[in-house]
């Protein structure tokens, strides 16, 4: 598994369309609100032509892409955290979450209704900005009221987590999202304040991706932005939050082709990569994630990491008693086997290394691990 993304924005913003769109998974879209009634749940291999580059100098039977699930609810609204609309009912499906993909009407069509009479993305932002949070605070309330009534144990570590859920409410009823709430300096030396926070789920302390879906004639504008997008991407950078520019209706045509004519459509229309591309890999990048392969007879496979991981951390991706028995990594660079021809070229070359427990895995390795247990 690469990541989970949970979906969220306004009804008719073209949020279930661009899911559509990234998993072909089909849910419902049309042009009024709250079409998406029921949570949708997309699996998509994320695009790595690394993965075929290797495949063309050691022949496997299949090849494994890593996976990314995506979760669409239905559309937030004002009042969504008391009651209002129907989104709110499935927020927990999204608490799991490792990242939320925002997505922002940023076109005026005035065939497509807007829930709130007009193109605003920073009125838009603000009103689920401010559902999350609502959302988020009843966490907390309902985990400070359990820890009240244990209270009466007089455990230390309950009285520190109870000034961390009692700072950490204060500041969600000023209307400040989790991510700006300093944790960490509640945590201390103990592990419980930082498992009591961890358990809460916080929707508004995961990375964001604000996905702008704008027309399609600024989709094939140089830069791909315009006057909505741009104001986002000024609110994104204050924020630490990312931006990606697609149109759903492009994107929609795209997932309608079968895949070996996708990117002759992308060509043809000027267009690098697909909004799913460039979603992923601003993820990636978001959340600090990279990718190392294994290749064997069997299969070529993407794994991911986190950025700075140690080999022995990345065996464990496999299976746990890779990392517990880790010996040593034979790494070569996917560079030195096209130049090589061949895997047993490589050895002959002396260009397969063996690195031990300190080796920082680099993003596209390829690493075979040696292990006793």
């Amino acid at each position: 598994m690469g990541f989970r993304c949970g979906i969220v924005g306004l009804p008719n913003v073209g949020k279930s369309t661009i899911f559509n769109a990234l998993t072909s998974a089909g849910a419902a879209s049309a042009n009024y609100p709250f079409c998406t009634i029921d949570p949708n749940f997309g699996i998509v291999a994320v695009p790595d032509p690394r993965l075929e580059r290797i495949q063309k100098y050691i022949p496997t039977e299949k090849v494994v892409p890593v996976v990314i699930e995506f979760v669409d609810i239905a559309g937030l609204v004002k009042g969504a955290a008391q009651g209002e609309g129907l989104g709110n009912q499935f927020l927990g499906h999204i608490r799991s979450t490792d990242a939320i993909a925002h997505v922002v009407r940023c076109f005026a069509d005035d065939d497509v209704i807007h829930v709130d009479g007009g193109v605003d993305p920073l009125r838009d932002i603000a009103t689920i900005q401010t559902e999350l949070i609502f959302a988020d605070n009843s966490t907390v309330e309902a985990a400070l009221n359990r820890y009240i009534k244990q209270s009466k144990a007089g455990k230390k570590a309950i009285a520190q987590i109870m000034t961390m859920l009692a700072d950490l409410h204060e500041h969600l009823q000023a209307l400040k999202p989790a991510s700006t709430f300093p944790a960490g300096q509640y945590f201390g030396d103990t592990l419980e304040v930082s498992a009591a926070y961890q358990a809460l789920h916080l929707i508004t302390s995961k990375k964001v991706v604000y996905v702008c879906n704008v027309d399609e004639e600024t989709a094939l504008s140089a830069g791909g932005d315009n006057e909505a997008s741009r104001v986002v991407r000024e609110l994104a950078l204050r924020e630490g939050a990312a931006v990606v520019c697609v149109s759903g209706k492009i994107e929609e045509e795209l997932s309608l082709l079968p895949e070996a004519e996708r990117g002759e459509m992308l060509a043809s229309l000027g267009l690098a990569e697909s909004g799913l591309a460039q979603l992923i890999r601003t993820g990636y990048s978001l959340l600090g994630l990279q990718t190392y392969f294994t290749a064997g007879v069997k299969e070529v496979r993407a794994w991911t990491i986190g950025a700075g991981w140690k080999a022995p951390q990345a065996a464990g991706v496999i299976h746990s008693d890779f990392a517990r028995g880790f010996i040593c990594a034979e790494v070569f660079s996917i560079a030195d086997l096209e130049r090589a021809g061949s895997k047993t070229k490589l050895k002959e070359l002396g260009q397969i290394r063996l690195e031990g427990k300190e080796y920082i895995v680099k993003d596209g390795d390829v690493m075979e691990f040696r292990f006793n247990v």
